[in-house]
């Protein structure tokens, strides 16, 4: 059995890591200066995360409501972190990846678990959320540099679009865990000082914020009428249902569970995990402090620029012309440049996080329903690679003429809000039935994680009953 190195803190390319074997026994560091060294999973969940929910969703909605809900972004982001972990204990404990996990959750229709089929249709909403993260991030860097002279030219996003999805290929094209992790590290940490940066660049225009209102919006209040947009900022902050699925990937491949062992069911197994699941908790809490500055900071954009300005409430990819706009009037034009660019790397941060990340769901979700056998490595390698082909690709097809019907649009939140039940629900499946038990924690634990899964379970119902009345009312 080999130490923790400095020189080790990622697992062998050359191995597999979803096979457990004691020739991959490695002890887990027992210092937080070693732990800090075997990050690396959440920065890539945290790419994810801080880009278009954050930049587009959390700006429009402290545009919406300013800064009384500014606690929601503490309470939404770290509520959600539990059913994280627990579903990576899981995975740590196990050696499997999350969809491979729902497959075993009953009740079994047609030969498969009833999740492995929702993650079948959740594919239309992974679809059209990324063709509108990589439509915006395209926006961005053609407002910086048109191509053809207009920057809303069909021409110039069509280009950029292009552009764009050339170098998610070409970035993913070896399929290696660390290049996915190195990147995201990166870009996190850069779009995090960007959006600090901004916050206090705002301090010297007319739309300049206090102590006093970060102080009023950490009064856990909500505005009579505002409950509907406090639901949204809690489902649209933090990490998704996406996110927690994707996570499991990244602790299997960065060596967690590999490096655990197989469960002989010896003492020397459990002291292994419950080192591991230490430096994955640690994993994963760095990375909400992480995304959630960056999330108070974006919320903070739209509360102190739009929110006093009624008429500049925009949505969408609005966000970023209405900002920069204002930008570039209060504090000149390099104002304005910074923040598009600030806000295209944001976005295309995303993008980049996304395609290995809903690759592998993607190709572990095929596997399941028979299209190959996931425990072959050079086989699932084949596949994903395939896979991180043609998802950036028809991202940016739909980016470029799809019109996002209503319809459609519909039918993804439906399937995202019944996704957020699913995974709470599989979560607490899985770790009660298949999680040795003594790799677990106590009863604070316990009653987080529940906390955790009634509180997301209560907003995908919440969202299905939202959209279902946008059905009523679109064919009533």
């Amino acid at each position: 059995m080999r130490a923790a190195t400095g020189q080790e803190t990622t697992f062998a390319k050359h191995k597999d890591p979803y096979i457990l074997d004691q020739a991959h026994i490695q002890e887990p560091p027992t210092r937080f200066g070693q732990r800090l060294k075997f990050l690396g999973p959440g920065m890539i969940t945290g790419a994810a995360v801080v880009g278009s929910g954050e930049l587009l969703t959390a700006t429009a909605l402290g545009a919406q409501v300013g800064f009384m809900l500014f606690w929601l972004v503490l309470v939404s982001t770290f509520v959600k972190v539990w059913v994280q972990v627990e579903l990576a204990r899981w995975s740590i404990s196990t050696g499997k990846a999350a969809i491979t996990g729902y497959n075993q959750v009953p009740p079994k229709i047609a030969g498969r678990g009833w999740m492995a089929w929702l993650v079948l249709f959740m594919f239309l909403q992974f679809l059209i959320g990324q063709a509108g993260v990589i439509g915006g991030a395209a926006l961005a860097f053609s407002m910086l540099f048109p191509i053809g002279g207009d920057p809303f030219s069909f021409m110039s996003i069509s280009l950029w679009v292009a552009i764009l999805v050339v170098i998610a290929i070409a970035i993913h094209l070896a399929n290696r865990y660390e290049i996915v992790e190195n990147i995201s590290t990166v870009l996190v940490m850069l779009v995090t000082l960007f959006a600090v940066a901004m916050v206090f660049l705002i301090q010297f225009t007319e739309y300049s914020w206090s102590l006093g209102d970060l102080g009023d919006g950490l009064r856990f209040q909500v505005a009579t009428g505002a409950m509907g947009v406090a639901l949204a900022m809690f489902g649209m902050t933090g990490v998704g249902a996406g996110e927690i699925t994707a996570y499991t990937y990244w602790v299997v491949e960065k060596g967690y569970a590999a490096w655990s062992g197989p469960n002989d069911g010896t003492q020397a197994w459990v002291d292994r995990a419950r080192g591991w699941i230490r430096v994955m908790k640690l994993d994963a809490w760095v990375s909400w402090i992480i995304y959630t500055i960056s999330t108070m900071t974006f919320y903070m954009l739209g509360a102190a620029v739009l929110h006093p300005q009624p008429d500049l409430r925009p949505k969408g990819n609005e966000v970023m012309t209405v900002i920069s706009s204002i930008f570039e009037t209060a504090v000149g034009q390099w104002g304005g440049v910074l923040f598009l660019i600030g806000a295209g790397v944001a976005l295309f941060k995303t993008i980049l996080a996304n395609v290995p990340s809903l690759g592998r769901q993607v190709a572990n979700t095929l596997a399941v329903f028979g299209a190959f056998d996931w425990t072959n490595m050079v086989t699932r390698d084949k596949w994903m690679k395939i896979i991180m082909v043609v998802l950036p690709i028809t991202w940016g097809t739909l980016a470029i003429f799809a019109a996002n019907p209503l319809e459609l649009v519909i039918i993804a939140g439906i399937l995202n809000a019944l996704f957020l039940i699913g995974v709470a629900i599989s979560t607490i499946y899985l770790s009660r039935t298949q999680t040795d038990p003594r790799v677990k924690d106590g009863s604070f634990f316990t009653v987080m994680l529940l906390i955790s899964a009634l509180s997301i379970i209560a907003v995908g119902v919440l969202s299905f009953r939202d959209v279902w009345t946008q059905i009523t009312n679109l064919f009533g």
